[in-house]
């Protein structure tokens, strides 16, 4: 990234066309507050929807990991001492990366072990129906972490009328196919996803990245919260689409 761009990208309203580790690479040391990765899941498929689509086929686990753990070291070393690393996966390879994780940040870094609850997808008679994806959290310095947590109403009888921080378990809507905010965008999250991590884990004005920026649902949802953003995907077709819903030139 040349010098315009690292101004743009402290600036804060970036989205651009690149490879997941060439973008965390560009960015200076220190220079974000909080990172959003959903990446693919290793799940064997190739995704497709109306507006794009993206291979997530693997030789094996271990190929899948060779290449995600140089992106999750980067993410690393572009975090600021306050930021906040957010990992999204499913159960296919989840406890796997919490593994490379711990050794990346030190077991000590890791917060949470959130689950995304939600009722879309289909069921098997062989086991129970895989409702739920795995979010990893971890600070860039043990308990260093910028952390306003969401609150929800008690429900226990002691607390009755008051609020309580979010727990560990979050039950957001997935996006159904009639979903207003739906693009066409294989493996789309709902903004109201994003809205807690952000809301919860990024100051004020800070800088928000996501380099599987996707349909950018991670930007726009900075942008409405009054953070600023970079984006990035390897696909053309994504970054044109995100660019269209952020309202920038899409060439």
């Amino acid at each position: 990234m040349g010098t315009a761009m690292q101004e743009q990208a402290i600036a804060g309203r970036v989205l651009i066309q690149a490879d997941a580790l060439e973008a965390a690479r560009s960015l200076e040391p220190g220079a974000v507050d909080l990172i959003y990765l959903d990446p693919p899941f290793a799940s064997g498929r190739i995704h497709q929807a109306r507006a794009a689509a993206f291979c997530d086929v693997w030789a094996s686990l271990e190929d899948y990991l060779a290449w995600l753990v140089p992106i999750l070291e980067a993410s690393r070393d572009c975090l600021a001492d306050s930021g906040s690393l957010y990992v999204h996966l499913d159960w296919r390879a989840s406890h796997y990366v919490k593994v490379e994780l711990d050794r990346i940040f030190g077991r000590d870094c890791f917060l949470n072990h959130i689950v995304w609850l939600y009722g879309l997808g289909g069921s098997s008679p062989r086991y129970w129906p895989r409702k739920h994806d795995d979010i990893l959290w971890y600070a860039r310095r043990p308990d260093g972490q910028y952390f306003v947590p969401a609150q929800v109403p008690a429900r226990s009888r002691r607390m009755r009328g008051q609020s309580k921080k979010m727990p560990d378990f979050w039950d957001v809507a997935a996006l159904n196919n009639m979903a207003a905010e739906r693009l066409g965008y294989p493996t789309q999250k709902p903004e109201a996803l994003l809205e807690l991590i952000i809301e919860s884990s990024c100051p004020p004005g800070g800088l928000v990245a996501d380099f599987f920026a996707g349909s950018g649902t991670t930007c726009a949802v900075a942008r409405k919260l009054g953070r600023r953003y970079f984006g990035s995907d390897l696909s053309a077709a994504a970054v044109a689409l995100a660019r269209a819903r952020l309202g920038e030139p899409t060439s």
